[in-house]
């Protein structure tokens, strides 16, 4: 066929999977590739899988078998599949997936390079323990170059007992925070203005380093970072959390007073049984500090339903903590018994039906929470970054406030003026929604206090498919 030169991505998956796929996009332009968004048009089609969850895994395998396709009706030459799901399964996928010519793992990106070089190796995949990103490595970002995530870390120590990802993403490895300065200085460069961290266990940051490093001289080094204006960190185990990480997240301008902390669950008895280290009563604990420390606190969290052994008591305690609590953001997730963990071990297992009345009638819960709490900003003054024309009317622009990550929480639309996709700009809110918000635009520059004038945004109260 002569040498290769077009190439199509697939990543599914979490945000760290995202990053994955921006290194081997970066792999494949040193390489002399030429990205194109039609897999029938590439003669190297690369499929970045997710193996976390049982409906994560079926995705990958069918988007697998979609792919394929291409080989005999498309240009399709090298059909290579990376990821989680080729870490966790290599003999099994290279077994009964003959179609697929090269397996590389959760940690094998910069292998790409091999397969794209003419290797006849077919089973690249590695000791997920022996990598760990680097500032050096190549990337190219996907979607919108304003903002970008950073994985500060890989792998887990925890031992949760519904989770696979330690067996096949390894122990945790940290970065250094100097290797992370350079790369946010390389991306501030690159016109990013807006970081969101992200790592399995982001508050256990530093602790396997030889100097131990903390999150929260991470999290200020980051936002003294020239050209960043927004640092967001995400997945914050409910555990150690020092005066110098409040003080962080309550006093730096730059790193958001916005906290993604998975919570699980509230019931002392499922808590047990998730081996998460902690009872019920630090959930309200923990929930009722970080409002009081922290000023105008936006609080996103996710909870699992339906693992064995959650009685209707155990739900009940769950429903009485979300309504208590009043968290910003919520997602629910459903039970999903995973090969080679504690949990899938379990009697007790609750009928998907039972299951998924749970999660919507927690999700109903929470509705009228978020709408509330976004009510609290109209009349107020926010920052909010520009991500475009909206997509639901070529008349409006759309963009998020800080209290909004991206992908995973809601939108604000934005009703007058123009303003370039990147811009951080001060805003009006004027109306609320269920998760969103509308504002129009104030010309005068500001910080992320509302206006002196303006009711007090947040009295305190102490009650994720296809890139291309």
């Amino acid at each position: 066929m002569g040498e290769l030169r077009t190439i199509h991505f697939v990543s599914l998956g979490c945000a760290k999977n995202r990053v994955d796929t921006e290194v081997m996009l970066g792999v494949s332009d040193l390489s002399g590739f030429e990205v194109v968004p039609d897999p029938a048009e590439a003669e190297v089609i690369v499929i970045n899988t997710c193996g976390f969850i049982g409906p994560a895994k079926e995705e990958s395998i069918e988007t697998i078998l979609e792919m394929s396709a291409h080989k005999q009706s498309g240009s399709c030459d090298k059909l290579v599949v990376a990821g989680c799901l080729s870490q966790r399964y290599p003999e099994e996928l290279a077994s009964e997936l003959p179609e697929v010519d090269h397996f590389l793992g959760s940690s094998d990106m910069l292998k790409l390079g091999r397969v794209l070089s003419g290797t006849r190796e077919r089973m690249l995949v590695g000791n997920p323990a022996q990598y760990t990103m680097r500032a050096d490595d190549p990337r190219v970002l996907t979607g919108q170059t304003h903002r970008a995530y950073v994985k500060i870390a890989e792998g887990c120590n925890r031992e949760c007992s519904f989770c696979a990802i330690p067996s096949f993403r390894g122990k945790q490895r940290s970065r250094t925070i100097a290797d992370l300065v350079r790369e946010a200085e390389l991306l501030a460069a690159a016109g990013v203005v807006e970081l969101n961290l992200i790592s399995q266990d982001t508050i256990a940051y530093g602790r396997d380093l030889p100097k131990r490093e903390s999150l929260a001289e991470l999290l200020a080094a980051l936002g003294d970072v020239d050209g960043i204006r927004w640092v967001r960190a995400h997945y914050l185990y409910p555990e150690k959390l020092t005066d110098s990480l409040i003080e962080v997240f309550s006093q730096h301008d730059k790193v958001l007073p916005y906290i993604d902390m998975p919570l699980q669950h509230a019931s002392d008895a499922m808590l047990q049984a998730m081996r998460r280290g902690h009872g019920g009563e630090r959930m309200y604990k923990v929930v009722e500090r970080l409002r009081r420390a922290i000023p105008d606190l936006v609080f996103r969290t996710t909870f699992i339903v339906g693992h064995p052994g959650e009685t209707q008591n155990d739900f009940d305690e769950l429903r009485s903590f979300v309504e208590w609590a009043e968290f910003d953001h919520v997602g629910v997730f459903l039970y999903s018994p995973e090969d080679g963990t504690r949990s899938a071990e379990m009697d007790g297992l609750v009928d998907q039906a039972v299951a998924e009345a749970r999660r919507e009638e927690l999700m109903s819960i929470q509705k009228p929470i978020s709408r509330e709490r976004l009510e609290l900003r109209v009349g107020t003054a926010l920052d909010v970054l520009v991500e475009g024309v909206s997509d639901e009317s070529e008349w409006l622009l759309q963009g998020r406030w800080w209290g909004q990550a991206p992908e995973v929480d809601g939108t604000v639309y934005l009703a007058n003026g123009t303003a370039r996709t990147g811009e951080i700009r001060r805003v009006l809110v004027t109306d609320a929604a269920d998760y969103d918000l509308m504002a129009d635009f104030i010309d005068a520059p500001g910080g992320r206090d509302a206006p002196p004038d303006a009711k007090d945004p947040r009295p305190l109260k102490v009650k994720l498919r296809t890139l291309t």
